[in-house]
This record gives C-alpha cells, sequence and structure tokens, in this order.
C-alpha cells in the first residue's frame, strides 16, 4: 500500500463523518419529548412547526461552526475555537466539561434506554447489564482502529436511518389517521408565542443536539476544509427532514390522549401502526439504532481529551495513541466516567443542568465567528457561513432566549452547570503554571 493510500484510510471520509453527525443527533430525544409538547399544545402545526424551528436553529449553528472548523480544523471543537478566539483558559473550560460530563453522561443516558428498551422485550437481561456490556464494547472496539470504528458507525447509522424510513412509510401506509389538521389555523399565532411553546422549544433543541459532533474529529476527517463544512450541513439537513417526517407519522397514527405525559413514544405508535408484536420487535430495533448514537459519543468525545493532552503537558498522559494511531487511554478515561454513571445512575442529575452549560459553549462559539473576523481578517477562510450575519444572528437570539428561560425556571440546576464549569478554573490555572515552569 502506497503512504498515500495508507494515509487516507486512517482518515474519517465525508460519509462517515456525516454518519457520525446523524448518529449522535437521533438519540432518545425524537423518541420521547413529544409526548410533553402535546399535554399544552394539540395543534398538528404547531407541533411541527415547533420542530421546524428547532431544526433551522441547529442548521445557523451549523453553518457558523463549519467557518471555524474550516479555517482551524483541529480536533478538539469548542476545546480549540474558544481557546483562539477568546483565551486558553475559556477554552480549557469548555474542554473540562466536554472531558467530564458532556459525552460521558449522554452516553450513560443512551446506554440506559437501550437496556430499557431491550429488557422490555427480553426481560431476562438485566437493563443496567445491557447498559454496561454495551458501552464497554463499543469502546474497546473504537480503540482497534479508525477503519474499523468508521466501518461500524457507518453500519449502524444506516440500520438507524433505515428503521426510521421503515417507521415513516408504514405509518402512512398502515395506521389508521387521527382527527388532527396539519395545515395552520386561527390559533396557531398564540400557540407559537405560548409559554407551553417556549418550554416544549427547549427539550427540541436538546434533541438535535449533536450537529456540531463532526468538529470534534477535524483532524482525522480527509480534507477537512471542504468536508468538515458538508458534513455538519448535510448530516444536520437530514435528521431535520427526519424528525418533521417522524413527528408527523407519531401524529398521524396514535390519538394525542395516548401520547400525553409518554416517554415510550416510539413504542406507542409503532403498536398503533403494527401491533403489539410488531411494536416489540420495533422496541428492539429502537434499542440497536442506540448503538449508532454510543458509537458516534466514544468516537468523538476523547479527540477533546487527546487536544487538551497535546496542549497542557500535565494530562499529556491522555494524548497518548496506540500502535493504531487512537487516543486510547482518553477513550479508556471516557469510559470509567461512562461507567460511573451508568452504575450510580446519577447521569440523570447530571443532563438536566447540562443544557444549560452546553447551549452556553455554543452560544460563546457562534459568537466567535463576529469576533474571529473582526480579530483576524487576513486568515484563510476556505468556508464562510452562508447568510452571514443574519444566521449567526438567529442562533444567537434563540440561544439568548434559551439560557434566560432555562436560568429563570432551572435556577438551581443552571447554577450546579456554571459550578461544574467552575470546579475546572483551579485545575486549569495548576496545569497553566505547571506549562510555564516547564
Amino acid at each position: 500500500m502506497k503512504t498515500e493510500d495508507r494515509q487516507k484510510s486512517q482518515k474519517i471520509s465525508l460519509f462517515t463523518a456525516i454518519c457520525i453527525v446523524v448518529a449522535n443527533m437521533i438519540g432518545t430525544g425524537v423518541f420521547t419529548s413529544l409526548g410533553f409538547q402535546v399535554k399544552d399544545i394539540q395543534s398538528g402545526f404547531s407541533l411541527l412547526f415547533l420542530w421546524l424551528v428547532g431544526g433551522i436553529f441547529a442548521l445557523c449553528g451549523a453553518l457558523a461552526y463549519s467557518e471555524l472548523g474550516a479555517a482551524m480544523p483541529r480536533s478538539g471543537g469548542e476545546y480549540h475555537y474558544l481557546s483562539n478566539i477568546y483565551h486558553p483558559a475559556l477554552g480549557f473550560l469548555s474542554g473540562w466539561l466536554s472531558v467530564t460530563v458532556g459525552f460521558a453522561a449522554p452516553i450513560a443516558a443512551a446506554a440506559m434506554a437501550l437496556g430499557q428498551y431491550f429488557s422490555s422485550v427480553v426481560p431476562i437481561l438485566a437493563p443496567k447489564a445491557i447498559a454496561l456490556f454495551i458501552v464497554i464494547a463499543v469502546s474497546l472496539l473504537h480503540t482497534q482502529n479508525l477503519k474499523l470504528g468508521s466501518s461500524f458507525q457507518q453500519v449502524f447509522t444506516l440500520l438507524k436511518i433505515l428503521l426510521i424510513v421503515i417507521l415513516i412509510v408504514c405509518g402512512f401506509l398502515l395506521a389508521t389517521p387521527q382527527d388532527i389538521g396539519f395545515l395552520p389555523s386561527p390559533e396557531d399565532p398564540s400557540l407559537i408565542f405560548s409559554a407551553p411553546f417556549a418550554i416544549s422549544m427547549v427539550y427540541v433543541t436538546y434533541s438535535y443536539s449533536g450537529w456540531n459532533a463532526a468538529i470534534y474529529l477535524a483532524s482525522e476527517i480527509e480534507n477537512p476544509e471542504k468536508n468538515l463544512p458538508r458534513s455538519l450541513l448535510v448530516g444536520t439537513a437530514i435528521v431535520m427532514v427526519l424528525y418533521l417526517l417522524l413527528n408527523l407519522i407519531f401524529l398521524y397514527s396514535t390519538p394525542i390522549d395516548k401520547l400525553a405525559g409518554q416517554l415510550e413514544i416510539g413504542y406507542i405508535a409503532a403498536n398503533q401502526i403494527f401491533g403489539i408484536n410488531g411494536a416489540k420487535i420495533m422496541g428492539i430495533l429502537i434499542s440497536f439504532g442506540l448503538i449508532s448514537s454510543i458509537s458516534s459519543m466514544v468516537l468523538t468525545g476523547p479527540r477533546v481529551t487527546q487536544v487538551i493532552g497535546e496542549d497542557i503537558p500535565i494530562f499529556q498522559i491522555l494524548a497518548k495513541k496506540n500502535v493504531k494511531g487512537i487516543p486510547a487511554t482518553a477513550i479508556f478515561f471516557q469510559l470509567a466516567i461512562v461507567l460511573f454513571f451508568v452504575i450510580t445512575a446519577t447521569f440523570e442529575s447530571v443532563i438536566t443542568y447540562l443544557g444549560f452549560t452546553l447551549t452556553l459553549s455554543s452560544f460563546l462559539t457562534v459568537l466567535g465567528v463576529f469576533i474571529y473576523r473582526m480579530r483576524y481578517p487576513e486568515i484563510l477562510r476556505p468556508y464562510k457561513t452562508w447568510g452571514y450575519p443574519i444566521t449567526p444572528l438567529i442562533f444567537l437570539g434563540i440561544s439568548l432566549w434559551i439560557l434566560i428561560f432555562v436560568f429563570q425556571g432551572k435556577p438551581i440546576e443552571s447554577l450546579a452547570g456554571l459550578g461544574t464549569i467552575a470546579l475546572g478554573l483551579p485545575v486549569y490555572f495548576i496545569a497553566a503554571r505547571k506549562k510555564i515552569v516547564s
């Protein structure tokens, strides 16, 4: 094998990068949140508009991140961008959040959801045992080589998309249509500007989170200047279409009173479409679909840890790669945190305040597009944000609204999230002092 071919085989293709974005976005959120939305909003148009606005929000964020990713094509995500745009301390705090809970908690949540879905069909297996087995197996697989991990990611993401497409098509063909309209009515404007719509928006944006997944391993993507923006935009657009169609079929096939207040929306809708036996099969398939979500986060999270290890000597052990060029130490470090969350189930409380801090991080990153242009106008930008400055301003406006709303509605969780970030400050100053001394 030629050196050029060997190097290419050790890189992540555009297709795999798109799969990582799609898999990271489609997790438990879209299969659970509709049940809480229909309790106060029962207009088909307003409910779908909710998911449309969430998709526009994610696309605007992806457009802005694409510019930064193309201009600074290095792994690490917000850690790398905020360090360069603002100050290394701010970048470290963002990385600290990612390393400690940012990826580990969602991995644990997805694994536990997988365990619940699977054990509901096969009760002999304990949910927690299934969750532990999956996270360990997937983590070990991703320590082998990048080509194997990429192939695994592609297969399970395609299976997940196929599952969703089957659910949508069969819903239209087999389900009994419900008495709900999807065209706008005179009542919709008041619903769209109501408090319930605002509350639901927080959960919808959480369901769309993951649209920035490819930035965390930018250094390992083929031709990142072009393929990184493409992966973010194509992946986000695919998920936006799937989310709209999925929620349409949930509402089309299932009475609202059966959805209201329920968590297992996918299972309930499948029961309406296929019957009880079909719903059990769908439950198993959904659990397998969650494997791609776990895999994508196992693949991306350790890259943040690795870059921190490369930049700060005190953490250099976390940057260590195995003979296949994989940051195995960082993967095992993340696995240890995930196992702790799964065993203790403390990830549930972590996720309640995680949304606030992650939104704050992405807000500062998108704001950084404006600052980076002003500070470094001469920097080569292979991709420039489409619709600038309108699209990043849309993202900033919605993010600011979410931050204010969440802080007012959940001040304790928001302060706890800020406290988690603050815990990283003494760690940073100790590390920075050692760096200066060395």
